[in-house]
Parts: C-alpha cells; structure tokens; sequence
C-alpha cells in the first residue's frame, strides 16, 4: 500500500495469535511468549525488537493487532521521501 507520504507493508498469519494482554511487550528487547519458551526451537526474542528501532530510525510506525486462534497482523508505516521511487 502506498500514498504520497508513506509505504505501508502489513505482515499477516493465520497462527495462534497473541493475547491481548501480551500485544503491549511484543516489541521489547528478550520478551518471548510463554508457549514460545517451552518450544524446542526458538528465538532470542530480538526480532520485532530490531525491527521496531530500524523502524523507528526511518522515521516510521510500527503497530500489531492480533486475535487468539486467528493470527496478527504487524504493519510497519514508512515516510516516503523524494527520490524513492523512479517515475515509471
């Protein structure tokens, strides 16, 4: 999605969701789900923490909305500025 301001990229599953009351941690440094640390394969939980600085950095937004048993949905808002993209 684009308008002449910003690059919106959502990011979506159909996974198991995040609860509601983990949606405000999922973006800080080491913060891994309960079910995520008993997995035998798994994260350090820096991801969505790198992903929101570099975002940041950018000038730009990153949100998550989630239901239980249906997915997220992660959205990262960027600024456009002149020169980004070639006129076609």
């Amino acid at each position: 999605m684009k308008s002449d301001d910003f690059v919106v990229i959502e990011v979506a599953d159909t996974g198991i969701g995040i609860a509601p009351e983990h949606l405000s941690s999922v973006f800080n440094r080491f913060w891994r789900a309960e079910k995520a640390r008993s997995c035998r394969q798994g994260g350090s939980g820096l991801g969505l923490a790198i992903v929101q600085a570099i975002t940041h950095a950018h000038g730009g937004e990153i949100s998550v909305t989630s239901k239980l048993g249906a997915g997220s949905c992660f959205r990262v808002k960027l600024p456009v500025f002149e020169g980004s993209f070639k006129d076609s």
